[in-house]
């Protein structure tokens, strides 16, 4: 197998202060080979130029400014100029951990692949927000860990805030595609097409640090679910029931709370069982009983936000049969 040459591509959009955590981070890894850096200015307005500047020194790091056209873009326009032969992108709100790319060094020499994903963690030093989302993001009680679950290992679809595409994959698909967000799940289902291996590294993990707030979430969560009857329509051997699950969810706790009215209490009974389960389990995670609390919360908005999405994509496209672009501009670039 030719050596690895590694580069990182990392857009960024007015967030300095999370690419100097990134960047920090970098510098206290434990891989001793050489790898480059490239950072994508996205068109910010307060941009990370002098915080690269100041690790000049220490990292071997190419910034880049151009004008905004979104993060799939903007990861081509990085692995188009990158040196390396294997490219690992990255969001800007992620930290890596010391020995990140040891753990993918020694995996894609062992068992190499053209497209890996890697999970997402919550560093001790998050807030009990962010501890919150990330369980409810990543536990598989809630997402069954698509995310990055080891029960899931070949075919996985990774997800661009932790992921590697090599240089002959990028080349014959043309890397990402103008939908976001899943501009990463339909470019893995074009690789897996093409006969491209994916696959999970469940060592090579980051801390993703997301910025969020509520609102934040459910917006996210909510586009999530928007995307997945696309890419259902553009893969359609990418479907699977259990992208129904949170609209099925969340419908049948809100009957389940009618119900009650009607002295049927037995389906509510069976959601509180799992609220429990999950309860148990976030407080198992996190040590931490706020966390636990939160997590609770995370999870009706993730499911409520995903599934109304969903649903109403499936509708839009399915019954009224309006094509996506025109149906939800805000999606693609």
């Amino acid at each position: 197998m030719k050596e690895l040459q590694f580069s990182f591509i990392i857009p960024v959009f007015n967030r300095p202060h999370e690419i100097k955590e990134l960047l920090e981070s970098f510098t206290n890894l434990t891989y001793k080979e050489t790898f480059e850096i490239v950072i994508v200015e996205d068109g910010s307005t307060e941009t990370s130029e002098a915080i690269v500047a100041c690790y000049n020194t220490q990292l071997n790091i190419a910034y880049f400014y151009k004008p905004n056209s979104g993060p799939g873009d903007s990861r081509n326009f990085g692995m188009q100029r990158a040196q390396g032969n294997f490219f690992i992108i990255l969001d800007s709100d992620v930290i890596l951990p010391s020995d990140y790319l040891l753990e993918v060094d020694k995996f894609l020499k062992s068992t190499y692949c053209d497209c890996f994903g890697g999970p997402d963690a919550a560093h001790q030093s998050f807030t009990s927000l962010q501890k919150a989302i990330n369980f409810a993001m990543t536990s598989f009680i809630t997402t069954g860990g698509i995310r990055g679950g080891k029960r899931k290992v070949t075919n996985f679809q990774p997800r661009s805030f932790n992921m590697g595409v090599s240089k002959p994959a990028y080349m014959a698909t043309g890397g990402f595609g103008n939908i976001h967000p899943g501009e990463d799940p339909d470019l893995s289902l074009r690789l897996q097409r093409l006969g491209f291996k994916t696959q999970l590294i469940p060592k090579a993990y980051v801390y993703h640090k997301r910025r969020i707030s509520w609102t934040k979430f459910y917006k996210q969560v909510h586009k999530f679910g928007m995307v997945r009857p696309i890419l259902n329509q553009w893969h359609p051997a990418s479907k699977r029931l259990v992208y129904w699950f949170p609209f099925l969810f969340s419908m049948g706790l809100m009957a389940s709370i009618v119900l009650l009215a009607f002295g049927i209490n037995s389906f509510f009974y069976l959601y509180l069982i799992y609220f429990c389960f999950a309860f148990i389990l976030a407080i198992f995670y996190s040590h931490s009983l706020v966390v636990a609390v939160l997590a609770l919360i995370a999870i009706l908005v993730q499911f409520f936000g995903y599934g109304y999405g969903f649903i109403k994509s499936v509708f839009t496209i399915k019954v009224l049969r309006k094509k996506p672009e025109d149906a939800f501009p805000y999606l693609f670039y």
